[in-house]
């Protein structure tokens, strides 16, 4: 999370120790990056790596709607209770209470509305929802504020299973989801096809962490860390053991092996794709989500071709008129495709694997062209086809595992909080707009001062952000963090202006949701605000300013040192450090 670095202002004591649910604590201990596990899969590496194993013992796991006392130091205790975050399993809120204060942080959450109705009738915080205390700040998961409604999450399976109901019986589906969150999906999916789920080894591992045997007996008693977790991988009753939905059976219907390990069935048979997306603009437009977990090829990109001009595919144009592989028909097409891109102000993807590349990144021209021929071969073909079969090969369905902003909004507005914090900020985006928390979220809080707008304020006083418009007018393929994501250049609705860059998507599943593996210092806050002003200076003609680099370690705090740049800092302490 961008703005939000672990330390909650009201209780700066809380360190040391994770706390954690029960669930997140056993898919923490197992979790594994990408690259490792595939390479296990592909038996690469010859023992798995998992990421947080070391961390074991900091994990302490508290039960959920069980108000526990913790002793921060001897005379200093909190309590704290775990809320359901209504995102994925094991993901909680938090409601921290002590010293006359209250604060309520939700982590990644999904306010639906019969999510906020039964939250606010929850024992821990009905006293808060009914007026009768305050919340001091809600520590808020802002990852959308474009004022757009999402459909609920019923609303979203409900129209996959309309969808799914007109293919033949026979059809293999797969479903694209690479993160945690779209377990009930499954559930509905297998009822309602009369299907089990293929699942890879690795997620089945990491639901059957959320079963808890305790003895090593043949029939001792087990207990579940999350409703679901019967349903997924089983129970038993008795002496009788019940399967959950979950199979490494690799000829069942429906698929959700993961990409890059796919099975047997899904590489070799004609395969209908689900795709989870965010929400549907007005003008029918999917918005997909940002980062793994909403399809959108974040672990595996294609090969694109670089920006290009009208000069480029003239000349690009002339030199094919002495390739014969490619009819002039598909030249002219080839042609106006490519003058199509450079009107959306997109890259072209070319239908080529990697191993079509050499070590230097690069391909013969004449592939990458090829590779674009062949797609516009392939999608003339599917139009023709598709008069006969009319069911498309891909199903998108609504399910954000995030909040809307109205859903926020109501959110925030049945406990009316002094504060709202928001935990994820896409900094030059709230800057260049001038979003506040005050403007966003004032008309639903008790309070009238929001410590986040000060920081903001305080940091940034100095800097005088000169955006020229012609930034602003890139036709966007994405929106930030903060923002919505599509797959086309189509406007969206927002109370705000649309931001001029994408935020690139994190590939890494294992981060927990929106990177909160790295903290930027002042430092590095102000090198790139600067580093931003000069390239903006250099493209104005005023050339000659020092574009500094930040190293990707080290908290990005530090200069690369591979650029021979040394700045001096004056350290905490007082003495220079590098």
């Amino acid at each position: 999370m961008s703005t939000f670095n672990g330390l909650v202002a009201e209780f700066p004591d809380i360190r040391g120790n994770v706390y954690c649910s029960a669930a997140t604590k056993e898919m923490l201990l197992r979790l594994e990056r990408y690259p490792c596990r595939i390479n296990y899969a592909r038996g690469i590496l010859e023992a798995r790596v998992q990421k947080y194993r070391h961390l074991r013992n900091l994990f302490k796991p508290i039960p959920l709607n069980t108000p526990t006392l913790l002793e921060l130091e001897p005379e200093n205790h909190l309590q704290v209770t775990l809320l359901d975050a209504n995102h994925c399993p094991g993901a909680v809120m938090f409601l921290f209470e002590g010293q006359g204060k209250a604060v309520l942080y939700t982590g990644d959450v999904r306010a639906e509305p019969w999510f906020v109705n039964a939250i606010a009738r929850s024992p821990s915080l009905i006293e808060y929802s009914s007026g009768l205390k305050t919340i001091d700040t809600i520590y808020l998961d802002t990852s959308f504020i474009d004022d757009v409604e999402f459909p609920t999450k019923s609303e979203g399976i409900s129209e996959l299973l309309r969808k799914v109901s007109r293919y033949p019986s026979d059809t293999i589906f797969h479903l694209q989801a690479w993160t945690y969150g779209y377990e009930d999906v499954w559930l509905a999916l297998s009822k309602a096809l009369g299907s089990k789920v293929h699942v890879d080894e690795y997620k089945l591992l990491m639901y059957r962490s959320l079963v808890a045997t305790h003895s090593d007996a043949k029939f001792a008693p087990s207990s579940h860390l999350t409703p679901e977790a019967p349903a997924l991988v089983g129970f038993r009753c008795g002496n009788t053991q019940h399967s959950g939905c979950l199979t490494l059976d690799e000829t069942v219907r429906i698929h959700s092996c993961e990409k890059g390990n796919y099975c047997s069935t899904v590489r070799n048979h004609p395969v209908v794709w689900i795709r989870p997306i965010i929400t549907r603009l007005p003008d029918g437009q999917d918005v997909l989500e940002v980062g793994v977990g909403g399809g959108a090829q974040d672990l595996e990109r294609e090969a694109e071709l670089d920006y290009l001009t009208p000069g480029d595919v003239k000349a690009l144009m002339e030199a094919l008129g002495d390739v014969d592989c490619i009819s002039n028909d598909l030249r002219e097409r080839l042609g106006q495709f490519l003058l199509g891109a450079i009107a959306s102000g997109r890259k072209v993807p070319i239908e080529l694997k990697s191993t079509a590349f050499r070590d230097s990144n690069e391909t013969e021209l004449i592939n990458g062209l090829q590779g674009i021929a062949s797609k516009l071969k392939m999608r003339s073909e599917r139009l023709s086809t598709n008069q006969y079969q009319p069911l498309p090969n891909i199903i998108t369905f609504p399910y954000s595992r995030h909040s809307s902003y109205p859903e926020l909004c109501r959110f925030v507005s049945k406990f009316k909080p002094r504060d709202v914090w928001p935990c994820t900020v896409d900094v030059p985006r709230w800057l260049r707009e001038g979003i506040t928390v005050e403007q966003l979220f004032s008309p639903h809080c008790s309070g009238d001062e929001f410590r986040h707008d000060q920081a903001m304020t305080e940091r940034f006083k100095k800097h005088d952000l000169d955006v020229p418009v012609s930034l602003n007018s890139q036709s966007a393929a994405s929106v930030s963090n903060a923002g919505l994501s599509t797959q086309s250049s189509a406007s969206v609705p927002d109370r705000h202006r649309e931001p001029s860059t994408p935020l690139e998507a994190d590939v890494d599943p294992t981060s927990l949701q929106d990177s909160q593996d790295s903290t930027l210092s002042d430092f590095a806050l102000d090198t790139r605000l600067q580093a931003f002003r000069t390239v903006l200076d250099n493209a104005k003609g005023r050339v000659g300013g020092e574009v500094r680099l930040l190293s990707t370690t080290d908290h990005h705090s530090t200069i690369e040192p591979e650029l021979g740049l040394e700045v001096t800092q004056t350290s905490s302490s007082g003495g220079p450090s590098t």
